[in-house]
């Protein structure tokens, strides 16, 4: 069987190896990323996923903080390599900033008490499924991209440099780029490891 979908979903794979060369303009990425959020769903249209969009200078700020977060935390004599990925991601030419605002989650966990211990999970899923739509409009776009999480490390960094509301809780980074390297093969489980089908 095939479907356009699929296929879409099939472009979306993690690139480490970025560049700034990627094909659209930068007010063209970022109306992409705007309409690939809109787009994702969120229960009980809470719409509660929130974005950075960093870009150039920026994007390579963010990497440069996070660099100095985990020079704090990470051996010395184990930082080379540290540093050496986290310069590969500023490489490229912007990075999103996913987050959750939990002033919506709190509104709806006060307005639908029955639910109030779900509104959390179901905002992860939220911000995941937004995560996904951007990953895959920019891979659809030509430009690549991986998730990463340096949260909770680089919130308070992120807020000052920033301006970003308390309310927003950082969940994951998106550096992105040119693809400067070929994919390689992808993996799959067995099916039957997987899924259960009855009926």
């Amino acid at each position: 069987m095939s479907s356009q979908v699929i296929s879409l979903y099939k472009k979306r794979r993690s690139q480490y190896a970025l560049g700034k060369n990627v094909p659209i303009s930068q007010a063209e990425t970022t109306e992409l990323i705007k309409q690939a959020m809109r787009e994702a769903p969120s229960a009980f249209n809470a719409q509660s996923s929130r974005a950075l969009i960093l870009f150039g200078a920026e994007s390579q700020k963010f990497w440069e903080l996070a660099k100095d977060e985990l020079r704090k935390i990470v051996p010395a004599a184990a930082f080379a390599a540290t540093e050496g990925k986290l310069t590969s991601f500023a490489a490229g030419a912007g990075t999103v900033l996913y987050f959750v605002d939990t002033d919506v989650v709190k509104g709806l966990q006060e307005q639908f008490a029955l639910y109030a211990d779900n509104f959390p999970v179901w905002a992860e899923q939220s911000n995941g499924m937004a995560q996904f739509a951007v990953w895959t409009a920019l891979a659809d776009a030509g430009i690549g991209a991986s998730l990463q999480h340096y949260n909770p490390l680089v919130d308070e960094a992120v807020r000052k440099e920033w301006g970003v509301h308390g309310n927003w809780q950082l969940r994951a980074q998106m550096p992105f780029g040119s693809n400067e390297a070929p994919f390689g093969e992808k993996s799959y489980m067995e099916d039957e490891a997987r899924f259960k089908v009855f009926g």
